[in-house]
């Protein structure tokens, strides 16, 4: 088929979206979100969550959910090109929002399940997923881990012909109305701790799943802790292969840090000018300003980079490169080293008008929540250390930090790690 041909059909297929968006959805209004609105949890209540899910069915049954995904999955198997032109028109409608655990069960789990399930395991999974019945969240850091993803002591014991599973995992968001979580257990303690690590599939309902939730300082309860008392699974809910996690592992983080983002869609166009600092400086009367619009200039030139910069990862990572997580770490780093100096752009021009305001969704309340908001992605996801690391190691060959546990069976890390002097070798 040649590309105009392509074209041709790909606008046909816009348009027919189109058609369909304005007849069944409702358009989206005028009114600008925080930047950061997705570090804010409004409590996902049941009946919030069915008006949503009705909604994500809706779109799932007229065939616009999982439109790159696998057809024999539920999905509709084309290009991703056809994705991108949904989202792009979808941009101007009120879509289905399923919170933090909707985005992360499409944009991290379920991607990840794709790459490394078994068959079985996702024509159970993936039809649920792409109707919005099913929520998966990430089980991953465990308490004592911390930022070594691969030191986990959640640990999953085989009994005959069931797993059973032992620990505790916090910081997961959404997970108390999630459906599942994909859980990293440790499997084999007498190899190096990357080695031993395996994915299993856990119902949040199941016996011996208990589910709490975090309060944070703003009141939020977005973020849980789970705590695994001898909860029983079968091979049936491995993901990827036994012993082999840490593979599955990098899919995820690949995934986490934008990588299936940059993959299946082009990032914003950055020609217009700052229009959410526009808005807050004619909000507070500094339009005309001559500070507010340097501010507003700086802040300009600065998403203009990022605007490349996305689009320079993008084509990469289409290209089908090796060093996928290393490069999606690249945007993670930019977004956490740049999101800080963006909200504090905004305070400056907002002035007072971020300190007190009439109404909730003004430009300046706005502008205050960026600025608390504005370090998520500096820690969430891996911190910029960790992505600086990445880079240095996996894109520019720097040699690796040294490490005294990397290749030593992880039981004798864990009876020596009180007694370590600090020392390597």
């Amino acid at each position: 088929m040649s590309e105009t041909e392509e074209s041709a059909e790909l606008a046909d297929y816009r348009a027919r979206a189109r058609a369909w968006l304005e007849a069944n959805m409702e358009p989206r209004g005028p009114a600008a979100a925080s930047r950061f609105s997705f570090a804010v949890d409004d409590d996902f209540s049941p009946e919030r969550l069915a008006e949503q899910q009705a909604l994500q069915r809706k779109v799932y049954d007229a065939g616009y959910a999982g439109i790159s995904w696998p057809a024999e999955y539920g999905g509709q198997g084309l290009p991703k090109a056809y994705e991108r032109a949904f989202a792009q028109e979808a941009a101007h409608f009120v879509m289905p929002d399923l919170g933090i655990a909707g985005g992360t069960t499409m944009g991290v789990c379920g991607l990840t399940i794709l790459a490394h399930g078994s068959p079985e395991l996702l024509r159970t999974h993936i039809p649920r997923v792409l109707s919005g019945e099913e929520l998966i969240v990430q089980l991953f850091s465990d308490p004592e881990a911390g930022s070594d993803l691969a030191g986990v002591r959640t640990q999953a014991v085989r009994d005959g012909d069931r797993w059973v599973l032992n620990g505790s995992k916090i910081w997961t968001s959404g997970a108390y109305y999630a459906n599942y979580g994909m859980c990293l257990a440790r499997t084999d303690w007498d190899v190096p701790k990357h080695r031993g690590l395996t994915w299993f599939m856990v119902p949040l309902d199941a016996p011996g799943v208990t589910v709490r939730r975090i309060k944070q300082i703003n009141g939020n309860a977005e973020f849980c802790q789970e705590f695994f008392d001898d909860v029983e699974l079968t091979d049936a809910d491995i993901i990827g292969e036994l012993n082999d996690g840490w593979t599955v592992a990098q899919t995820m983080l690949m995934f986490e840090r934008g990588g299936g983002d940059a993959a299946a869609t082009d990032p914003p166009d950055a020609r217009d000018v700052a229009p959410d600092l526009r808005e807050l400086a004619e909000s507070v009367g500094r339009l005309d300003d001559p500070q507010a619009r340097r501010l507003i200039t700086t802040a300009h030139v600065d998403d203009v980079v990022r605007h490349h910069l996305s689009r320079r990862i993008a084509g990469l990572m289409r290209g089908g490169s090796h060093r996928a997580v290393a490069l999606a770490s690249y945007g993670k780093l930019a977004s956490g080293l740049y999101d800080p100096v963006r909200a504090d752009l905004a305070l400056e021009i907002a002035d007072g008008g971020a300190s007190t305001w009439q109404h909730a969704d003004s430009p300046g309340a706005r502008a205050a929540t960026d600025l608390l908001n504005c370090r998520f992605l500096s820690i969430a996801g891996g911190t910029v250390e960790m992505q600086r690391n990445s880079i240095g190691e996996r894109v520019l060959g720097l040699p690796r930090e040294p490490s005294f546990d990397s290749e030593r069976p992880f039981r004798e890390v864990v009876r020596e790690a009180l007694t370590w002097s600090g020392k390597v070798g």
